[in-house]
């Protein structure tokens, strides 16, 4: 059984950063946006590590902590060896792990922060993520400067970092359970159709958690996928119907929603692990109507080396479910 459920385990704050093109999308009031790609740094990849940074300093800020008064920094990012994570961590003196599921990595650190917390009395975790557009785009695609053409089933990397406090203080928000998911291959090798690679994998850990929990869809108000954008989305409510049978209503994916339709640029929607949380945070919570919410993070396992060998693309995704006391 992948499933399990806690007891007191809270998110008490978060602090969250979007880049040029998420401050013109459907969300208005984050806590910080970013004019331009390099944030008054001299490289993309310098610049992520500092919205990172600035994600946590600011965090410890608006949670009146210092650096000792936590147990755990949990991190995960798009770049080669989850680099941006481990170098932003460098500059603080806190216990460190390190995750990686590409875009379902923020589910990941929300879990296993969670777990972390689970058997002691009290203590304090940071859950990190961050993606930037330009580092992801030339690591698993193109350089944005080669001008390769894209189809209409691409998803546009989202540029920003969240982070979130987890507690065993009681808040507002309880992290309930979570199911970790079955990494599934469905045999297929286009790397600009991630929707369509992750869709059954967010369907498996979507029966999974519902099976293992005895629940019914209904039990949740709504389900938040994390970035398989608005073709993997329609994609995903075909599948459970079709696969499993089951007619999903409350289903909303933070890739779809985070950008505008007059945002051609962004084709099917944005991807990333930052999709989820800026979306979570800047915008289903701050609604206050929703009680009972089902995360789950996707991602797509491959790199342009095993997709240049022409092998089929893996996915994963892990589900996370909180409750919100309205």
């Amino acid at each position: 059984m992948a499933s399990k459920k806690f007891n007191a385990i809270y998110i008490k704050n978060s602090f969250s950063l979007a880049g040029p093109v998420e401050k013109r999308g459907s969300i208005k009031d984050y806590d910080i946006v970013l004019d331009d790609y390099y944030y008054n740094e001299k490289t993309f990849e310098q610049a992520e590590i500092k919205m990172q940074k600035v994600v946590i300093d600011n965090l410890l800020n608006q949670s009146r902590l210092v650096n000792s008064e936590i147990d755990l920094l949990v991190g995960g990012d798009l770049s080669n060896q989850i680099s941006i994570s481990s170098y932003a961590a460098s500059h603080y003196s806190i216990p460190f792990f390190g995750v990686y599921s590409a875009c379902a990595s923020f589910v990941q650190t929300l879990i296993a922060g969670a777990e972390y917390l689970d058997n002691k009395r009290k203590g304090n975790v940071i859950c990190v993520t961050s993606s930037h557009n330009l580092n992801a785009e030339k690591q698993f695609r193109f350089p944005i400067e080669y001008g390769a053409p894209k189809p209409t089933t691409t998803t546009f990397t989202a540029t920003g970092a969240v982070s979130c406090l987890l507690t065993k203080e009681e808040t507002n928000i309880k992290i309930e359970s979570y199911t970790i998911g079955k990494v599934i291959d469905m045999g297929c090798t286009d790397a600009s159709h991630m929707g369509a690679v992750m869709a059954p994998a967010a369907a498996n850990v979507i029966v999974s958690h519902l099976t293992e929990l005895d629940r019914d869809i209904n039990y949740y108000d709504l389900i938040l996928t994390g970035d398989l954008g608005c073709i993997g989305s329609k994609i995903l409510v075909e599948f459970l119907k079709q696969a499993y049978g089951i007619k999903m209503k409350q289903h909303m994916d933070a890739g779809c929603e985070l950008y505008l339709k007059s945002q051609e640029e962004t084709y099917a929607g944005a991807s990333g692990p930052v999709a989820l949380p800026l979306y979570l945070f800047n915008k289903v919570l701050k609604q206050k109507k929703k009680q009972k919410i089902l995360l789950v993070g996707t991602g797509s396992l491959h790199n342009p080396f095993l997709v240049n060998q022409k092998l089929t693309i893996p996915a994963v995704a892990h589900a996370i479910s909180l409750e919100v006391n309205l």
